[in-house]
């Protein structure tokens, strides 16, 4: 019963709070407006346009963000994963002001490029390293390797997985339920205009936590696969876990078939602990792709691999090339995060406010019998507005985004900036987090659940 007034109640929640958000944003109209005159969509990213309008932010200090009408907002969003060290962290801060002076490019390595090598070194068990500038730079680098190392053409990607927006991964991404086909043989539909169909025609797609699907597709395209990409815990999608043996068994059956495994760590890389969930499966891949937390806010992108994939690279097989990488900002400012940031303690006190949030936000949801359950790895969660598992991208697309979006709202309101797309996103904790600020955000969602059963 309760459940039924609260569908009734959600759009009339979402139209009450959007009209407040807009009561609050006058700056942020005034800035729209004069962006959609030089930038495109009046904003940097289309993934920064949210509804009822785009947000746009002043400034950042430790776990706290304001924006450009001075509202304060614990900061849950992170930069999509970016920001693990919060805002103005000191080593950070030392490490960039001290670069600045001393040159901040010069297209030559640095001695800090190496510190960084040899910590994810350790970090992910992958011998040699290379950097790049983004996560679309090191799942592309993952993808021509692949391709490189095995002379075949075609690539498996999981369906609904976002790696980046080069083209051969910018496949079945955020497609409707329309156009992915069977579930055990998927289409693979473009995910934007300006995709040939040449490169659509090299991909194909699977659904997470499938193996038997995966082993299907291998034996159909016998010969011709170089390899896979996924992300070994799914996001973007909220956070979808893999199932028990999932992981290994996926390694297992792509090298039966000849082909290599890319792990796209890009979001899950230090956010799910210290060597990602390369570290925490025990399942090394033959590629580790990482970006976002590894720069401690600056740009950068990396990616690792085995002796036998990038000698593709060391003896000039393979041009992986870029007039930025290993720039010498996103160098300090990586081995800083590394090595003084993301210590023992540090996932020590994020382990701890996980477990804070996630035991406050399962009480909450039971409490105020929200349809919804809470998944968390590391610094990151969410609450999936399901009351069943969500194990794929289809299971996915069937949760009602509504809800999603109404919380988005409430948190707002109660000073808690969460990421803007709703059901496919996550919060991050980051090492400058308190329990003050998890508190705020487990008031939000019960003045969320009180609304919902007004």
């Amino acid at each position: 019963m309760i459940q039924q007034t609260a569908v009734a109640r959600i759009d009339a929640l979402i139209e009450e709070q959007e009209r407040a958000f807009l009561d609050r944003q006058p700056r942020s109209a005034e800035l729209l407006a004069r962006a959609r005159r030089s930038l495109a969509g009046g904003v940097t990213s289309n993934w920064q346009i949210s509804q009822p309008q785009p947000i746009w932010l002043s400034h950042g200090s430790g776990s706290r963000v304001w924006d450009a009408d001075g509202n304060e907002y614990v900061d849950l969003h992170g930069g999509y994963g970016v920001n693990l060290a919060g805002h103005g962290h000191p080593a950070i801060v030392r490490a960039v002001t001290e670069r600045v002076p001393a040159g901040t490019h010069f297209a030559q390595p640095t001695e800090d490029a190496i510190v960084v090598a040899e910590e994810l070194r350790r970090r992910f068990g992958l011998p040699l390293w290379r950097f790049n500038n983004s996560g679309t730079e090191a799942t592309m680098d993952a993808v021509h390797l692949m391709r490189a190392a095995t002379g075949r053409d075609r690539i498996l990607k999981i369906e609904g997985c976002y790696h980046g927006h080069h083209d051969s991964v910018m496949v079945s991404v955020y497609n409707d339920i329309e156009e992915l086909g069977s579930p055990d043989r998927p289409d693979s539909p473009a995910s934007g205009a300006g995709l040939p169909e040449a490169v659509l025609d090299l991909v194909t797609v699977v659904s997470f936590n499938d193996v038997a699907a995966l082993q299907r597709l291998l034996e159909e395209h016998q010969g011709e696969v170089a390899g896979m990409i996924l992300e070994p815990v799914m996001m973007n999608a909220g956070i979808i876990l893999p199932e028990e043996g999932y992981l290994a068994r996926v390694r297992d059956v792509v090298h039966e078939h000849g082909g290599l495994l890319a792990f796209d760590e890009i979001k899950t890389g230090f956010t799910t602990g210290p060597g990602g969930v390369t570290a925490l499966s025990g399942v090394t891949p033959d590629l580790v792709c990482l970006a976002k937390a590894l720069g401690g806010g600056v740009p950068c992108g990396a990616i690792g691999g085995t002796e036998e994939v990038m000698r593709l690279i060391a003896e000039g097989e393979y041009e992986q090339v870029g007039t930025f990488n290993g720039n010498p900002l996103t160098m300090a400012a990586a081995r800083a995060q590394l090595t003084e940031v993301l210590d023992d303690a540090a996932y020590a006190r994020i382990d701890a406010l996980r477990g804070r949030m996630v035991s406050g936000a399962e009480r909450i949801v039971e409490d105020y019998e929200i349809p919804a359950h809470v998944v968390a790895i590391g610094a990151k969660g969410c609450i999936t507005f399901s009351t069943t598992p969500v194990r794929d991208y289809r299971d996915f697309l069937a949760v009602d985004d509504r809800w999603s979006h109404a919380h988005w709202l409430f948190q707002l309101a109660g000073g808690v900036f969460l990421p803007p797309w709703g059901k496919a996103e996550q919060w991050l904790l980051s090492v400058q987090h308190t329990e003050e600020d998890i508190d705020r955000f487990l008031d939000n969602l019960a003045a969320f659940g009180r609304a919902l059963r007004a």
